[in-house]
Parts: structure tokens; sequence; C-alpha cells
């Protein structure tokens, strides 16, 4: 028997598969033999078009109907492995454990989640673990936001510190909410925050940390890192700062101590299953300042597949197979790329730099240009999508941009009913 496969094809099913995050669970657990079954919003889920799933399932319209169709799937099943993507459908999940006895969750429960999406919540954890956060503010009216302005160092970035309890809140007021936003002085700090005194509620204010995205990751469980990662942002969009487009995997000696620290915090939060501690590191001092902890599978995930980091069947076996895993080196150097973002970013350098709002930012065009082409042919070069070993996804996805961009002038069809499966494609 092949030492990597499980001991027992228990199946997994995973809910969320529109994204790369979603399909790269699917690839990694396929190629290894386990079974997978995707549960897509639409046919048009890049899941659904790998060869690595076993079986495709079209998602029901309501949350309600998700939990009576995966209730009915366990029972199908009689045992499984179920996988989440997003906060929201976690959020959900969690919400029904009672109703999925037949799965294994491979996500953290309602507590740990909470622990982590509250930001107030994790930077106390980080100060008992030692970890250095960036001065956070919290207000709660427009006059401490006055009287605050004249001691911040600015720019700050503002940030929810639960963006869906704030959604939740703001909604009936016709607020909305940024991921980030940056304010230059105190008068466009005010006059920003300013609508928000109708709601009473207000975003972090967070001093500015110079330096680029750095990612830890790490499996958890019973207090022992089972298994760790970690990359650099080599690009995000929007460039100021977000989600990578262009990363690179970061060999396990660099950052040794503060791998240690980001051990510390998880364990500081009972941390069990996955999860991305993300900092913003400054080369020039040396310095790391937390961000974030993720507690789900990360954006960059296709990354650490590439690298040879294979967080879901390491879990899979880890929490749903009960086996214990011998950690397997990862290649460092490996660059992975998300190609629409990634190209957004270029876009924007070349014809619209003035629209980044970290004025602290320049880029030079013909450089960032030649980076672009360079990529793809770099050696160490792969994709979020693009795999030569799967590639039933990356032709899906293009067709449904086709399908956008020629979709005023093309007959329009009647969609699929809600409730249909759909056999993927097999071959492994």
């Amino acid at each position: 028997m092949n030492p990597r496969m499980p001991s027992t094809q228990l199946p997994a099913v995973v809910v969320g598969i529109e994204t790369p995050i979603g399909l790269t669970v699917i690839r990694d657990l396929g190629s290894r033999g386990v079974p997978v079954i995707g549960v897509g919003r639409s046919d048009a889920a890049l899941g659904l078009a790998s060869r690595y799933l076993r079986r495709g399932v079209l998602r029901a319209g309501s949350a309600q109907g998700l939990i009576d169709q995966l209730a009915a799937l366990g029972q199908e099943l009689g045992r499984a492995c179920l996988f989440a993507i997003s906060e929201n459908d976690i959020e959900l999940l969690n919400r029904h454990r009672d109703r999925l006895t037949n799965f294994t969750i491979m996500f953290a429960d309602e507590r740990r989640m909470a622990s982590v999406l509250n930001k107030d919540a994790t930077y106390a954890a980080a100060a008992r673990a030692g970890v250095r956060a960036p001065r956070t503010e919290q207000v709660t009216n427009l006059a401490e936001v006055e009287a605050l302005g004249a001691t911040l160092r600015f720019p700050v970035v503002l940030k929810w510190a639960n963006p869906h309890e704030a959604m939740a809140v703001l909604g009936p007021f016709g607020l909305g909410i940024d991921k980030t936003r940056y304010c230059h002085s105190a008068a466009e700090l005010i006059d920003y925050l300013r609508p928000y005194g109708r709601a009473g509620v207000f975003p972090l204010i967070q001093e500015y940390c110079a330096g680029y995205g750095l990612g830890q990751f790490v499996l958890m469980k019973d207090g022992v890192a089972h298994y760790t990662f970690q990359h650099r942002r080599v690009h995000e969009w929007p460039p100021e700062g977000g989600f990578s487009s262009l990363c690179e995997s970061v060999g396990a000696r660099e950052h040794a101590a503060l791998m240690e620290k980001s051990i510390a915090l998880l364990r500081e939060l009972e941390w069990e299953g996955v999860a991305m501690v993300e900092y913003r590191y400054d080369p020039a001092t040396n310095e790391a300042a937390l961000m974030e902890v993720n507690g789900r599978f990360w954006g960059s995930l296709p990354l650490a597949y590439h690298a040879g980091a294979s967080f879901p069947y390491l879990l899979y076996r880890l929490f749903g197979l009960g086996e214990a895993i011998v950690p397997a080196a990862y290649r460092a150097g490996v660059r992975c790329r998300y190609m629409l973002p990634e190209t957004k970013r270029l876009l924007r350098i070349l014809f619209a730099q003035h629209k980044i709002p970290d004025r602290k930012l320049r880029f030079a065009r013909g450089a960032e240009l030649a980076g672009y082409l360079f990529d793809f042919v770099r050696p160490g070069s792969r994709y979020y999508v693009f795999d030569t070993r799967d590639p039933g996804p990356f032709f899906s996805d293009l067709k449904q941009m086709a399908k956008k961009a020629l979709g005023p002038v093309l007959p329009q069809r009647r969609p699929a009913p809600a409730q249909i499966e759909q056999d993927a494609r097999k071959g492994h």
C-alpha cells in the first residue's frame, strides 16, 4: 500500500467549491484517492470541472435547504468528513451541528471562530502570548474621534472588529463597510467616520505598518502544531493591501522565532484545526505586527498545495481518520499567481496609480509590466486555477468569463433546477 494513502477511504464533502480555495481542497484530497463530493452554488462552480471530484451536487437555494441537503447526504454516506470554505458557511453549519452528526466536522467550532472573527479578542490573546499588534483604538462616538486625532500618527488604517456583526447593524441605516480604509489626516478620518455616528458603531482605527504581508499557517491539534508553512505576499489586490494576487513560499528556517509566537497565540486561543496568522513584516526593521488570524482555509491555499504543503489532506488524516502524520518538507521559492486580480493590479499601476489610497506606495510601471510577463516563464510559477494535471477548471473559468463578456448579446437560457445532482469528471 502507498504510505501516503489513507488506510480508510472515508468520503469528504466540501461545501463551497466556487473559489480556488474549494478547488484546491478537492485537488489535494482527490489526488490522494479520497472520494470527494463537492457542493456548489451553480453548474459554473470551479470545482465541478475538476477531474478529482467524485461527485458534484448543486446547492439548495436556502440555508435550511442546505442543512436538509447535507443531513440527507450524511445519512446516505453513513460517515464522512465535512469541509466548509467560507466564514458564512462555517457560521451556518456550526449552528446546525446537531443535524450533521454523521459528519466529522473539519472546521473550528463556534466559540473558536468567534475568537478570531472578533479582532478585539484576537489582539487580547496576542498580548497574552507576547505577539506584537499595531496600536489599535476603538471609538464609540465622534467626540472620541476628534480627541484621538491629535495623538495618532497618520496614515491610519480602518478595519472592522467583526465585519459580520457590523453589517447587520449598519444595514438598516443604509451604510456599508470597507474591508480596509486609509485616512491620511485627522480631518479625513472625521469626515469618513461621520456617517457611522448615526448607527453608533465605528471601525477600529489602527496604526499604519510598513512592509509586506507575511502569512504563517499552522495545523493545530491538542495544543500541538502538527504542520507549519509560511509565505510572503509579493503582490496584493488592491495594491495597498488586501489579498494575495502573487505569493511565494518561504522556507521553514526563516522567521522561526515568529512562528513560535504564532503557535503560542493559537494555543492561547485553544485553536483546533487549520489557521493562518497574518503579519505585516518590515524587512528594514525586522519587525512583524499582527494583522489578524484567519480561522479557515486561506485564499492562498493553492500556493501551499503547489509547494507540497498538503493542509486539506493532513487535516483529513489527523482529524478525520485519527492518524498520526509525519510532516514532509515543502518547497521554498514557489510562486503562485491569481491571474484575474493580478491583472487588475497591473492595470491599476499602469493606468490609475492615483487611485491607490496608500500614498507611500510608488510603482515603476515598466518594471511591473516586465515582472508580470516574466512570471509566465519563471520555472517556479504556479497558478491558483490553472494546473496541467487538472485543466478542466481553467477552461470552465474561461468559458464563464466569455459568457459574462458576451452576455448582453447572447440569448438567455432558462436556469437548471436547483436540486439537480451532476456527475463530475472522474479520473485519478
